[in-house]
Protein backbone atom coordinates (compact mmCIF):
# COMPACT_ATOMS: atom_id res chain seq x y z
CA UNK A 1 0.00 0.00 0.00
CA UNK A 2 2.64 2.64 0.92
CA UNK A 3 4.95 2.01 -2.00
CA UNK A 4 1.63 1.81 -4.57
CA UNK A 5 0.54 5.06 -2.94
CA UNK A 6 3.73 6.84 -4.71
CA UNK A 7 1.91 6.28 -8.13
CA UNK A 8 -1.42 5.03 -8.19
CA UNK A 9 -2.83 8.74 -7.44
CA UNK A 10 -0.99 9.93 -10.15
CA UNK A 11 -3.44 8.79 -12.69
CA UNK A 12 -6.47 10.60 -10.64
CA UNK A 13 -5.05 13.89 -10.58
CA UNK A 14 -7.19 15.19 -13.54
CA UNK A 15 -10.11 13.61 -11.28
CA UNK A 16 -9.26 15.29 -7.99
CA UNK A 17 -8.84 18.78 -10.38
CA UNK A 18 -12.12 18.73 -11.55
CA UNK A 19 -13.98 17.28 -8.23
CA UNK A 20 -12.93 19.69 -5.32
CA UNK A 21 -11.73 22.72 -7.75
CA UNK A 22 -7.86 22.09 -6.93
CA UNK A 23 -5.09 24.45 -8.04
CA UNK A 24 -1.88 23.30 -10.06
CA UNK A 25 0.30 24.18 -6.99
CA UNK A 26 -2.03 22.12 -4.52
CA UNK A 27 -2.20 18.85 -7.12
CA UNK A 28 1.53 18.86 -7.54
CA UNK A 29 1.65 18.76 -3.31
CA UNK A 30 -0.95 16.04 -3.30
CA UNK A 31 2.47 13.97 -5.12
CA UNK A 32 5.35 15.34 -3.72
CA UNK A 33 3.91 15.95 -0.13
CA UNK A 34 3.42 12.41 0.41
CA UNK A 35 6.85 11.42 -1.19
CA UNK A 36 8.22 14.68 0.93
CA UNK A 37 7.23 13.11 4.19
CA UNK A 38 7.91 9.52 3.37
CA UNK A 39 11.61 10.30 3.02
CA UNK A 40 11.61 12.42 6.06
CA UNK A 41 11.24 9.93 8.64
CA UNK A 42 12.67 6.77 7.42
CA UNK A 43 15.47 6.79 9.07
CA UNK A 44 13.54 7.72 12.00
CA UNK A 45 11.02 5.25 11.78
CA UNK A 46 13.77 2.61 11.28
CA UNK A 47 15.18 3.84 14.72
CA UNK A 48 12.21 3.52 16.55
CA UNK A 49 11.27 0.27 14.92
CA UNK A 50 15.09 -0.69 16.71
CA UNK A 51 14.07 0.60 20.04
CA UNK A 52 10.17 0.53 20.69
CA UNK A 53 9.94 -2.94 18.72
CA UNK A 54 9.12 -3.79 15.08
CA UNK A 55 6.16 -5.24 15.85
CA UNK A 56 4.73 -2.43 17.92
CA UNK A 57 5.97 0.16 15.11
CA UNK A 58 4.35 -1.36 12.61
CA UNK A 59 1.14 -1.78 13.98
CA UNK A 60 1.04 2.18 15.16
CA UNK A 61 2.36 3.14 11.44
CA UNK A 62 0.15 1.02 9.91
CA UNK A 63 -2.93 2.16 11.84
CA UNK A 64 -1.73 5.33 10.95
CA UNK A 65 -1.82 4.79 7.67
CA UNK A 66 -5.39 3.26 7.09
CA UNK A 67 -6.70 6.66 9.26
CA UNK A 68 -4.95 9.07 6.99
CA UNK A 69 -5.87 6.92 3.90
CA UNK A 70 -9.68 7.74 5.06
CA UNK A 71 -8.77 11.17 5.52
CA UNK A 72 -7.58 11.38 2.21
CA UNK A 73 -10.58 9.77 0.73
CA UNK A 74 -13.31 12.15 2.75
CA UNK A 75 -11.35 15.47 2.16
CA UNK A 76 -13.87 18.44 0.70
CA UNK A 77 -11.14 20.60 -0.48
CA UNK A 78 -7.63 21.28 -1.72
CA UNK A 79 -6.16 22.16 1.81
CA UNK A 80 -7.34 19.02 3.76
CA UNK A 81 -6.21 16.74 1.11
CA UNK A 82 -2.97 17.99 0.88
CA UNK A 83 -2.36 18.01 4.65
CA UNK A 84 -3.96 14.35 4.76
CA UNK A 85 -1.11 13.15 1.68
CA UNK A 86 1.71 14.72 4.12
CA UNK A 87 0.26 12.46 7.58
CA UNK A 88 -0.23 9.46 4.93
CA UNK A 89 3.56 9.44 3.87
CA UNK A 90 4.64 10.15 7.14
CA UNK A 91 2.98 7.23 8.31
CA UNK A 92 4.35 5.02 5.24
CA UNK A 93 7.83 6.76 6.06
CA UNK A 94 7.68 5.10 9.39
CA UNK A 95 6.21 1.69 8.52
CA UNK A 96 8.77 0.76 5.74
CA UNK A 97 11.67 -0.09 7.73
CA UNK A 98 9.63 -2.25 9.78
CA UNK A 99 9.64 -4.86 6.80
CA UNK A 100 13.11 -5.09 6.33
CA UNK A 101 14.07 -4.66 9.99
CA UNK A 102 11.38 -8.03 10.68
CA UNK A 103 12.97 -9.85 7.95
CA UNK A 104 16.36 -9.20 9.55
CA UNK A 105 15.11 -10.34 12.65
CA UNK A 106 13.24 -13.22 12.10
CA UNK A 107 15.25 -15.09 8.87
CA UNK A 108 18.54 -16.70 8.52
CA UNK A 109 21.01 -17.63 6.02
CA UNK A 110 18.81 -18.59 2.15
CA UNK A 111 15.55 -18.14 4.32
CA UNK A 112 16.18 -14.79 4.46
CA UNK A 113 16.77 -14.29 0.83
CA UNK A 114 13.48 -15.97 0.20
CA UNK A 115 11.74 -13.51 2.15
CA UNK A 116 13.65 -10.66 0.74
CA UNK A 117 12.87 -12.37 -2.79
CA UNK A 118 9.23 -11.97 -1.58
CA UNK A 119 9.75 -8.39 -0.43
CA UNK A 120 11.50 -7.55 -3.74
CA UNK A 121 8.91 -8.93 -6.06
CA UNK A 122 6.37 -6.95 -3.65
CA UNK A 123 8.35 -3.52 -4.69
CA UNK A 124 8.51 -4.33 -8.45
CA UNK A 125 4.66 -4.98 -8.88
CA UNK A 126 3.52 -1.95 -6.79
CA UNK A 127 5.85 0.49 -8.27
CA UNK A 128 5.09 -1.22 -11.93
CA UNK A 129 0.79 -1.45 -11.34
CA UNK A 130 0.44 1.78 -9.75
CA UNK A 131 -1.14 3.15 -12.95
CA UNK A 132 -3.05 0.07 -13.72
CA UNK A 133 -4.67 -0.50 -10.39
CA UNK A 134 -5.66 3.37 -10.61
CA UNK A 135 -7.06 3.31 -13.82
CA UNK A 136 -9.21 0.08 -12.67
CA UNK A 137 -10.31 2.53 -9.58
CA UNK A 138 -11.20 5.10 -11.80
CA UNK A 139 -12.99 3.25 -14.60
CA UNK A 140 -15.13 0.97 -11.78
CA UNK A 141 -16.19 4.10 -9.63
CA UNK A 142 -16.60 6.32 -12.44
CA UNK A 143 -16.49 10.08 -11.51
CA UNK A 144 -16.78 12.32 -9.83
CA UNK A 145 -15.96 10.12 -6.91
CA UNK A 146 -14.13 7.49 -8.23
CA UNK A 147 -10.65 9.39 -7.17
CA UNK A 148 -11.10 8.62 -3.49
CA UNK A 149 -11.52 5.08 -3.74
CA UNK A 150 -7.97 5.32 -4.78
CA UNK A 151 -7.56 5.69 -1.39
CA UNK A 152 -10.28 4.35 0.36
CA UNK A 153 -9.23 0.82 -0.98
CA UNK A 154 -6.96 1.38 1.44
CA UNK A 155 -8.86 0.79 3.94
CA UNK A 156 -10.08 -2.97 4.22
CA UNK A 157 -6.27 -3.78 2.81
CA UNK A 158 -5.27 -2.18 5.82
CA UNK A 159 -7.75 -3.64 7.98
CA UNK A 160 -6.95 -7.32 6.88
CA UNK A 161 -3.36 -6.55 6.91
CA UNK A 162 -3.51 -5.06 10.97
CA UNK A 163 -5.59 -8.59 11.81
CA UNK A 164 -2.94 -11.08 10.28
CA UNK A 165 0.18 -8.44 11.90
CA UNK A 166 -1.46 -8.27 15.29
CA UNK A 167 -2.05 -12.74 15.39
CA UNK A 168 1.32 -13.38 13.18
CA UNK A 169 3.84 -11.25 14.04
CA UNK A 170 6.24 -12.56 17.06
CA UNK A 171 5.75 -10.29 20.24
CA UNK A 172 9.24 -8.95 22.08
CA UNK A 173 9.52 -8.35 25.62
CA UNK A 174 8.84 -4.95 26.52
CA UNK A 175 12.63 -2.87 27.52
CA UNK A 176 12.94 -0.53 29.71
CA UNK A 177 14.35 3.06 29.43
CA UNK A 178 13.78 2.79 25.54
CA UNK A 179 13.00 7.09 25.66
CA UNK A 180 16.92 7.57 26.30
CA UNK A 181 17.37 5.64 23.14
CA UNK A 182 15.73 8.27 20.65
CA UNK A 183 18.21 10.43 19.57
CA UNK A 184 15.88 13.94 18.80
CA UNK A 185 18.51 16.11 18.12
CA UNK A 186 20.05 13.42 15.43
CA UNK A 187 16.38 13.47 14.01
CA UNK A 188 16.37 16.86 13.35
CA UNK A 189 19.22 17.14 11.76
CA UNK A 190 18.74 14.41 9.55
CA UNK A 191 15.44 15.71 8.74
CA UNK A 192 16.71 18.70 7.43
CA UNK A 193 19.22 17.70 5.76
CA UNK A 194 17.10 15.13 3.77
CA UNK A 195 14.31 18.07 3.70
CA UNK A 196 17.10 20.25 1.76
CA UNK A 197 17.77 17.57 -0.68
CA UNK A 198 13.85 16.50 -1.41
CA UNK A 199 12.03 19.65 -1.60
CA UNK A 200 14.18 21.33 -4.23
CA UNK A 201 13.73 18.12 -6.06
CA UNK A 202 10.19 17.05 -5.77
CA UNK A 203 9.10 20.66 -6.40
CA UNK A 204 10.85 20.54 -9.42
CA UNK A 205 7.92 20.80 -11.96
CA UNK A 206 7.22 24.21 -10.63
CA UNK A 207 10.06 25.34 -10.73
CA UNK A 208 11.63 24.46 -7.23
CA UNK A 209 15.06 23.66 -8.61
CA UNK A 210 15.55 27.86 -9.46
CA UNK A 211 13.48 28.39 -6.46
CA UNK A 212 15.45 26.55 -3.75
CA UNK A 213 19.20 25.38 -5.31
CA UNK A 214 20.40 27.09 -2.29
CA UNK A 215 18.85 24.51 0.23
CA UNK A 216 21.25 21.98 -1.15
CA UNK A 217 23.93 23.82 0.28
CA UNK A 218 22.11 23.55 3.57
CA UNK A 219 21.42 20.07 3.32
CA UNK A 220 25.89 19.50 2.85
CA UNK A 221 25.91 21.84 5.75
CA UNK A 222 23.53 19.87 8.13
CA UNK A 223 24.75 16.95 6.87
CA UNK A 224 27.93 17.36 8.16
CA UNK A 225 26.72 18.93 11.44
CA UNK A 226 24.81 16.08 11.73
CA UNK A 227 27.68 12.85 10.69
CA UNK A 228 29.29 15.09 13.77
CA UNK A 229 26.83 15.27 16.55
CA UNK A 230 26.55 11.09 15.88
CA UNK A 231 30.18 10.47 16.28
CA UNK A 232 30.00 12.80 19.72
CA UNK A 233 26.74 10.58 20.76
CA UNK A 234 28.41 7.34 20.35
CA UNK A 235 31.80 8.75 22.15
CA UNK A 236 29.18 9.86 24.88
CA UNK A 237 27.99 5.74 25.27
CA UNK A 238 24.87 7.13 24.09
CA UNK A 239 22.57 5.36 21.13
CA UNK A 240 22.35 7.50 17.71
CA UNK A 241 19.65 7.66 15.51
CA UNK A 242 22.27 6.48 13.27
CA UNK A 243 25.45 5.01 13.91
CA UNK A 244 27.95 6.28 10.85
CA UNK A 245 30.09 3.17 11.19
CA UNK A 246 27.56 1.33 9.73
CA UNK A 247 29.16 2.62 6.25
CA UNK A 248 32.40 2.63 7.70
CA UNK A 249 32.25 -0.56 9.55
CA UNK A 250 29.86 -3.17 7.87
CA UNK A 251 31.15 -4.66 4.49
CA UNK A 252 28.98 -4.15 1.25
CA UNK A 253 26.38 -1.84 2.90
CA UNK A 254 27.98 1.92 1.22
CA UNK A 255 28.32 -0.31 -1.61
CA UNK A 256 24.97 -1.77 -1.64
CA UNK A 257 23.07 1.41 -0.07
CA UNK A 258 24.74 3.51 -3.20
CA UNK A 259 23.94 0.47 -5.96
CA UNK A 260 20.45 1.15 -4.70
CA UNK A 261 19.81 4.52 -4.85
CA UNK A 262 21.56 5.40 -8.34
CA UNK A 263 19.40 1.96 -9.74
CA UNK A 264 16.09 3.80 -8.40
CA UNK A 265 17.07 7.05 -10.41
CA UNK A 266 16.78 5.22 -13.34
CA UNK A 267 14.15 2.82 -12.27
CA UNK A 268 11.61 4.72 -11.07
CA UNK A 269 12.02 7.97 -12.78
CA UNK A 270 11.11 6.21 -16.23
CA UNK A 271 7.42 5.18 -15.27
CA UNK A 272 6.42 9.30 -15.23
CA UNK A 273 7.87 9.29 -19.06
CA UNK A 274 6.34 6.35 -19.87
CA UNK A 275 2.95 7.82 -18.25
CA UNK A 276 3.32 10.83 -20.48
CA UNK A 277 3.88 9.24 -23.53
CA UNK A 278 1.33 6.91 -23.78
CA UNK A 279 -1.31 8.85 -22.56
CA UNK A 280 -0.15 12.45 -24.43
CA UNK A 281 1.96 11.49 -27.01
CA UNK A 282 -0.41 8.03 -28.27
CA UNK A 283 -3.69 9.42 -26.78
CA UNK A 284 -4.20 6.05 -24.70
CA UNK A 285 -6.21 6.13 -21.26
CA UNK A 286 -4.70 5.77 -17.98
CA UNK A 287 -5.44 2.51 -18.13
CA UNK A 288 -4.09 1.47 -21.09
CA UNK A 289 -0.96 3.33 -20.10
CA UNK A 290 -0.16 0.67 -17.84
CA UNK A 291 -1.32 -1.85 -19.27
CA UNK A 292 1.43 -0.98 -21.56
CA UNK A 293 4.11 -1.08 -19.42
CA UNK A 294 2.89 -4.15 -17.52
CA UNK A 295 4.69 -7.03 -18.78
CA UNK A 296 7.85 -4.93 -16.67
CA UNK A 297 5.91 -5.51 -13.68
CA UNK A 298 5.29 -9.09 -14.56
CA UNK A 299 8.77 -10.24 -15.16
CA UNK A 300 10.23 -7.89 -12.05
CA UNK A 301 7.71 -10.14 -9.72
CA UNK A 302 8.72 -13.11 -11.29
CA UNK A 303 12.27 -13.12 -11.21
CA UNK A 304 12.29 -11.14 -7.33
CA UNK A 305 10.84 -14.76 -6.54
CA UNK A 306 13.48 -16.76 -8.27
CA UNK A 307 16.66 -14.71 -7.38
CA UNK A 308 15.73 -14.22 -3.64
CA UNK A 309 16.06 -18.17 -3.45
CA UNK A 310 19.88 -18.32 -5.23
CA UNK A 311 20.87 -15.17 -3.74
CA UNK A 312 23.08 -16.89 -0.92
CA UNK A 313 24.70 -19.08 -3.58
CA UNK A 314 25.35 -16.22 -6.64
CA UNK A 315 26.16 -13.10 -4.46
CA UNK A 316 26.50 -9.99 -6.47
CA UNK A 317 26.75 -11.92 -9.75
CA UNK A 318 22.51 -11.92 -9.21
CA UNK A 319 22.72 -8.07 -9.05
CA UNK A 320 25.37 -7.57 -11.98
CA UNK A 321 23.34 -9.91 -14.19
CA UNK A 322 20.42 -7.76 -13.64
CA UNK A 323 21.71 -4.57 -14.17
CA UNK A 324 22.99 -5.48 -17.35
CA UNK A 325 19.74 -6.89 -18.19
CA UNK A 326 17.86 -4.25 -17.17
CA UNK A 327 20.25 -1.31 -19.42
CA UNK A 328 19.29 -3.59 -22.55
CA UNK A 329 15.55 -3.60 -22.04
CA UNK A 330 15.66 -0.23 -21.74
CA UNK A 331 18.19 0.52 -24.64
CA UNK A 332 16.04 -1.46 -27.03
CA UNK A 333 12.77 0.56 -26.16
CA UNK A 334 14.74 3.57 -27.12
CA UNK A 335 15.20 1.83 -30.49
CA UNK A 336 11.73 -0.12 -30.95
CA UNK A 337 9.97 3.62 -31.18
CA UNK A 338 11.96 4.75 -33.34
CA UNK A 339 11.23 1.71 -35.83
CA UNK A 340 8.05 0.65 -34.80
CA UNK A 341 4.70 2.58 -36.13
CA UNK A 342 3.04 4.84 -33.84
CA UNK A 343 0.13 2.19 -33.55
CA UNK A 344 2.13 -0.31 -32.55
CA UNK A 345 4.40 0.69 -30.23
CA UNK A 346 2.57 -0.60 -27.02
CA UNK A 347 3.21 -4.01 -28.19
CA UNK A 348 6.51 -3.24 -29.90
CA UNK A 349 8.07 -2.49 -26.33
CA UNK A 350 6.10 -5.27 -24.52
CA UNK A 351 9.24 -7.89 -24.88
CA UNK A 352 11.81 -5.39 -24.36
CA UNK A 353 9.88 -4.59 -21.06
CA UNK A 354 10.13 -7.87 -20.00
CA UNK A 355 13.49 -8.29 -20.24
CA UNK A 356 14.29 -5.12 -18.54
CA UNK A 357 11.58 -6.02 -15.70
CA UNK A 358 13.34 -9.52 -15.26
CA UNK A 359 16.52 -7.99 -14.68
CA UNK A 360 15.06 -5.08 -12.20
CA UNK A 361 13.57 -8.40 -9.81
CA UNK A 362 17.18 -9.39 -9.63
CA UNK A 363 17.99 -6.10 -8.62
CA UNK A 364 15.86 -5.30 -5.80
CA UNK A 365 15.65 -7.74 -3.29
CA UNK A 366 19.34 -9.57 -4.33
CA UNK A 367 20.61 -5.77 -3.42
CA UNK A 368 18.64 -5.56 -0.34
CA UNK A 369 19.77 -8.96 1.29
CA UNK A 370 23.22 -8.19 0.02
CA UNK A 371 23.61 -5.07 1.68
CA UNK A 372 21.96 -6.10 4.96
CA UNK A 373 23.57 -9.14 5.13
CA UNK A 374 26.38 -7.75 7.61
CA UNK A 375 24.24 -5.72 9.56
CA UNK A 376 23.70 -6.60 12.93
CA UNK A 377 20.07 -7.73 13.84
CA UNK A 378 19.85 -4.48 16.34
CA UNK A 379 20.84 -1.99 13.73
CA UNK A 380 18.06 -3.43 10.88
CA UNK A 381 15.73 -0.98 11.52
CA UNK A 382 17.61 2.04 10.77
CA UNK A 383 19.92 0.52 8.16
CA UNK A 384 16.55 -0.35 6.25
CA UNK A 385 15.39 3.25 6.57
CA UNK A 386 18.91 4.17 5.39
CA UNK A 387 18.58 2.14 2.39
CA UNK A 388 15.03 3.33 1.59
CA UNK A 389 15.90 6.67 1.88
CA UNK A 390 18.46 6.41 -0.89
CA UNK A 391 16.20 4.78 -2.80
CA UNK A 392 13.67 7.97 -2.03
CA UNK A 393 16.43 10.21 -2.71
CA UNK A 394 16.87 8.34 -6.09
CA UNK A 395 13.61 8.16 -7.05
CA UNK A 396 12.95 12.37 -6.75
CA UNK A 397 16.46 12.84 -8.55
CA UNK A 398 15.21 10.59 -11.45
CA UNK A 399 11.95 11.54 -11.62
CA UNK A 400 13.02 15.57 -11.65
CA UNK A 401 16.17 14.20 -14.61
CA UNK A 402 13.85 12.11 -17.27
CA UNK A 403 11.17 14.17 -17.20
CA UNK A 404 12.90 17.46 -17.55
CA UNK A 405 15.25 15.80 -20.36
CA UNK A 406 11.84 14.12 -21.80
CA UNK A 407 9.80 17.57 -21.92
CA UNK A 408 12.95 19.87 -23.86
CA UNK A 409 13.53 17.18 -26.40
CA UNK A 410 9.58 16.68 -27.15
CA UNK A 411 9.30 20.69 -27.24
CA UNK A 412 12.70 20.84 -29.67
CA UNK A 413 12.14 17.85 -32.12
CA UNK A 414 8.37 18.24 -31.39
CA UNK A 415 8.34 13.90 -31.19
CA UNK A 416 7.22 11.93 -28.71
CA UNK A 417 8.97 9.15 -29.72
CA UNK A 418 12.34 11.09 -29.82
CA UNK A 419 11.77 12.18 -26.14
CA UNK A 420 11.22 8.77 -25.29
CA UNK A 421 14.41 7.45 -26.75
CA UNK A 422 16.69 9.94 -25.01
CA UNK A 423 15.18 9.55 -22.07
CA UNK A 424 15.32 6.13 -22.09
CA UNK A 425 19.14 6.20 -22.73
CA UNK A 426 19.62 8.92 -19.94
CA UNK A 427 17.96 6.27 -17.78
CA UNK A 428 20.16 3.44 -19.17
CA UNK A 429 23.01 5.49 -18.28
CA UNK A 430 22.14 6.40 -14.59
CA UNK A 431 21.60 2.68 -14.23
CA UNK A 432 24.90 1.92 -15.86
CA UNK A 433 26.01 3.57 -12.99
CA UNK A 434 24.47 1.33 -10.88
CA UNK A 435 26.32 -1.70 -12.78
CA UNK A 436 29.91 -0.30 -12.21
CA UNK A 437 29.25 0.36 -9.00
CA UNK A 438 27.84 -3.44 -8.63
CA UNK A 439 31.37 -4.58 -10.57
CA UNK A 440 33.18 -2.94 -8.74
CA UNK A 441 31.42 -4.45 -5.26
CA UNK A 442 31.61 -8.12 -6.79
CA UNK A 443 35.45 -7.57 -7.28
CA UNK A 444 35.55 -6.35 -3.38
CA UNK A 445 33.31 -9.31 -2.38
CA UNK A 446 35.37 -11.38 -3.76
CA UNK A 447 38.82 -10.30 -2.23
CA UNK A 448 36.57 -10.34 1.37
CA UNK A 449 35.70 -13.86 0.61
CA UNK A 450 39.76 -14.58 -0.08
CA UNK A 451 40.38 -12.78 3.15
CA UNK A 452 38.08 -15.01 5.10
CA UNK A 453 35.43 -11.91 6.42
CA UNK A 454 32.82 -12.94 8.22
CA UNK A 455 29.71 -13.42 5.90
CA UNK A 456 26.77 -12.60 8.27
CA UNK A 457 25.81 -10.44 11.28
CA UNK A 458 28.87 -8.63 11.84
CA UNK A 459 28.86 -6.70 14.95
CA UNK A 460 29.57 -2.76 14.59
CA UNK A 461 31.89 -2.34 17.52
Amino acid sequence: MSLLDVSIVNVALPSIQRDIGASVGGIQWVVSGYALTFGLVLVAGGRLGDALGRRRMFLIALTGFVVTSALAGAAPNETLLVVARLLQGAAGGLLTPQNSGLIQELFRGPERGKAFGMFGATVGISTAVGPVLGGVILATFGEPDGWRWVFLVNIPIGVVALVLAARLLPRRPRRRGVASEIDVVGALLLGVAVLGVLLPLVESEQGGLARLWWMFGVAVVVGYLFVRWERRVVARGRAPLLDVRLFTGTPGFSAGAAIGAVYFCGFTGMWLVFAVFFQSGLGYTPLESGLAVTPFAIGSAVASAVAGRFVARWGRRITVTGLSLVVVGLLCVALVVQLVPSGYVGLGVALPLLVGGLGAGMVISPNTTLTLECVPTRMAGVAGGVLQTGQRVGTAIGTAVLASVFHAVVTASERFPVGLSVSMLAAAGMIGVALLLAVTELVRRGRRSRQGSPPVDVVVE
